[in-house]
């Protein structure tokens, strides 16, 4: 999952950023609304951490701009204006929630947990693909029960193959939803991270088709390795 967070107070954006890469995030920042503005204009997010009060263009305009060819990104207000009008006024612009601060940082991350989890409630917080099962609650990976244990990049890895079944996705496609926006697309990472997470569910299922290697193109969960 790729997030973007938006806050002008340095010492609280440097805490979330540290604090939610720990966490396996990949995460981009910005100090500043029209930094922020060009960001989200060039990258797609799964979910962005808004302050409202920003040097150059201000959190709600940057959420208008946002949901005027946006409605799916979700998003998180944090600010310290408490006046219930900020609030209304937030979430009618299309915020999915609004955090006062200052806030604990658990439930931020909670909060967070939880607006990315609403993409699955209408059908399952579990995936059932190939054999394998992922509860998207827990992050627990298993095949016919047995858990696969797995590294934070390797789940992600996996997460974003199979909500793509079906499409060759990239090498630059990967480093951009689950690196963040400085890594090096032409690294050998995302090899080394693969074959990783190939060696894992091979061990488990005996199955060595899980990811489909498109020599020169990039990556197809399911299907015979052509590499």
């Amino acid at each position: 999952m790729r997030l973007l967070i938006v806050e002008d107070e340095i010492d609280i954006l440097t805490a979330l950023q540290k604090g939610l890469k720990s966490e396996g995030y990949a995460i981009d920042i910005s100090s500043d609304g029209d930094e922020a503005l060009e960001l989200l204009s060039f990258n797609s997010y799964d979910l962005v951490v808004l302050d409202i009060n920003l040097p150059g263009i201000d959190g709600f305009s940057i959420l208008q701009k946002l949901r005027e060819k946006d409605a799916d990104t979700r998003v998180i207000i944090i600010s310290a204006n408490r006046e219930i009008e900020d609030r209304i006024k937030g979430l009618d612009l299309g915020a999915n929630d609004y955090l006062v601060k200052p806030f604990d940082f658990l439930e931020l991350k909670a909060r967070i947990r939880a607006l990315l989890r609403r993409e699955f409630l209408s059908k399952s917080t579990v995936i059932k693909e190939e054999g394998l099962c992922i509860d998207l609650s827990n992050h627990n990976v298993t095949y016919n029960d047995e858990v696969i244990n797995l590294t934070l990049k390797e789940y992600s890895i996996l997460i974003y193959l199979v909500k793509n079944k079906g499409k060759i996705i990239s090498s630059e496609e990967l480093i951009n939803h689950v690196w963040d926006e400085n890594a090096d697309p032409f690294t050998t990472v995302i090899r080394v991270h693969i074959y990783s997470l190939r060696k894992k569910l091979t061990a488990i299922s005996g199955k060595e088709n899980f990811i489909q290697t498109i020599k020169g193109v990039g990556y197809l969960f399911g299907g015979s390795d052509s590499e």
